[in-house]
């Protein structure tokens, strides 16, 4: 596969991380691990993640601010906080993991 000019590399990865919400380890991490769930605990995204609850709440309060998830309350045997993806959020995240791979077979 011809391997595309550096200068129009370079342009799609700049366009890449733009994304100030997805361009985010952890952010990106949150949205990966909701992806084909649909959702998650927000104590399945600590343990995973492997964060403090404050950053885990910082970071997901971007998340839904950019409409990326949508923050809840499910009451089961205690209130447990679920986060749910949103068709914004899947579809921003699909499109970002899209532009990721392909700059990293261009490698």
């Amino acid at each position: 596969m011809p391997s595309k000019p550096s200068g129009e590399y370079m342009e799609e990865l700049k366009e890449l991380v733009k994304n100030h919400v997805l361009g985010n380890p952890i952010r990106l991490g949150i949205m990966i691990y909701i992806l084909p769930r649909n959702k998650a605990l927000f104590k399945e995204l600590l343990e995973v993640l492997d964060v403090t609850p404050g950053n885990l709440d910082s970071h997901l309060k971007t998340l839904s601010k950019a409409g990326y998830v949508e923050i809840g309350k499910v009451f089961a045997d205690r209130p447990r906080t679920m986060i749910k993806i949103t068709d914004k959020g899947a579809k921003e995240t699909g499109e970002y993991l899209r532009k990721l791979k392909n700059l990293l077979f261009e490698l």
